[in-house]
């Protein structure tokens, strides 16, 4: 039996997430693998203001509740976030399965967070005292580990409108049916006036977070497709200089040559 509390509104769980030590919950499909026995939950499955899809003149907003199967039936959310989803495991766990269980789960190989990460989108954390809305990439401090204060829920997801419709997403499994990634790829890439202007490659399931290394990415921005052309095999080298990959069901130096073989290929893709 599940000890704890259902929230019927926001303010309500945030009430809630403020007096007591309570692990937050929507789906549940991880919690039901863990079933521990030693925690109080706060269900939140019920609270309408963590369920809704909306727009704004530069973000898509997704509820912390909202599931991945609302979202692929949703016309305002993004073509790449809704391929990565699409990919989650089978329909029972994507009727379940939330955004905010995702990114609060702190797992590297989450699949709707690698696309965050590769967006640059923010997030909307909530508590009685406020809101604040911070970087996903800085909300990721390491494996399991999360800004998030004790208070404190997941409220939206903010994903850019804007610059994201030129993608690349691979998932790479054992088989079909796996559903966990054992590595996972997106890329963005745009060019303006004939110059570079984004080329965001992130790595999932590969290290204790998903991996994207800005300060490389910056050395092709300003740069036109040749000038990028000349520079490939430099660009390449720092990638793989810099990736110092984890062990899973396959070893590091595999997993560190898949990430190279897609990264070449997304730069193929777009010219370089």
């Amino acid at each position: 039996m599940v000890n704890g509390y259902i929230a019927r509104s926001l303010t309500e769980a945030l009430k809630i997430r403020a007096e007591k030590d309570v692990v937050p919950y929507a789906g549940g499909t991880d919690l039901m693998v863990e079933n521990r026995k030693d925690v109080e939950y706060l269900f939140i499955n019920k609270v309408p203001e963590l369920k809704k899809i909306s727009v704004d003149d530069e973000y898509v907003r997704i509820g912390a509740g909202v599931t991945f199967t609302e979202a692929l039936e949703n016309n305002d959310v993004p073509k790449l976030m809704k391929e990565a989803v699409s990919r989650i495991a089978a329909p029972a766990i994507r009727n379940a399965g939330t955004f905010g269980g995702n990114l609060g789960n702190g797992s590297a190989k989450a699949d709707s967070v690698l696309i965050e990460f590769v967006t640059d989108s923010k997030l909307c954390l909530a508590s009685e005292k406020g809101e604040r809305i911070v970087d996903v990439d800085k909300f990721y401090l390491g494996r399991k580990k999360l800004d998030l204060k004790s208070d404190e829920l997941i409220k939206e997801i903010l994903i850019p409108k804007k610059g994201i419709d030129n993608y690349s997403y691979e998932k790479v499994g054992g088989r079909n049916a796996l559903a966990i990634s054992r590595i996972s790829f997106a890329g963005v890439f745009g060019t303006e006036n004939g110059r570079i202007v984004k080329a965001a490659a992130a790595f999932g399931a590969v290290s204790d977070t998903v991996l994207r290394f800005k300060d490389i990415e910056e050395k092709l921005i300003g740069k036109t497709i040749d000038e990028a052309k000349a520079y490939k095999d430099e660009y390449l080298k720092a990638y793989a200089e810099r990736m110092v990959l984890t062990r899973g069901r396959v070893s590091a130096e595999y997993r560190k040559s898949v990430c190279m073989n897609l990264l070449k290929e997304f730069l193929t893709k777009n010219g370089i």
